[in-house]
């Protein structure tokens, strides 16, 4: 398998778990990110995504609606980009 496919693999597992996280509120936000941003993701941000997933839906819902600080380890380029992006209904 070459890296583009193994790149390919790893996108599309990660957006499922975007997508089946269990809690509808990021259910919905981390799908919608993965859809419009997982696709352009290089090996350095998908390993930050996936990190990103690791965490508790809690913590990330609090982190994105700004009930909580972000723990300096868990401050990546892709929380960032997440924190800034809008859901659309």
């Amino acid at each position: 398998m070459d890296d583009g496919t193994d790149l390919e693999t790893r996108r599309r597992r990660l957006l499922y778990r975007s997508v089946y996280r269990g809690n509808k509120e990021n259910d919905i936000l981390l799908g919608q990110f993965a859809r419009a941003h997982i696709g352009s993701f290089g090996t350095t941000e998908l390993d930050q995504y996936e990190r990103l997933l690791e965490t508790g839906d809690n913590d990330i819902f609090d982190w994105v609606s700004g009930k909580a600080e972000v723990p300096a380890e868990a401050d990546t380029p892709v929380l960032r980009q997440l924190m800034a992006f809008r859901v659309s209904f």
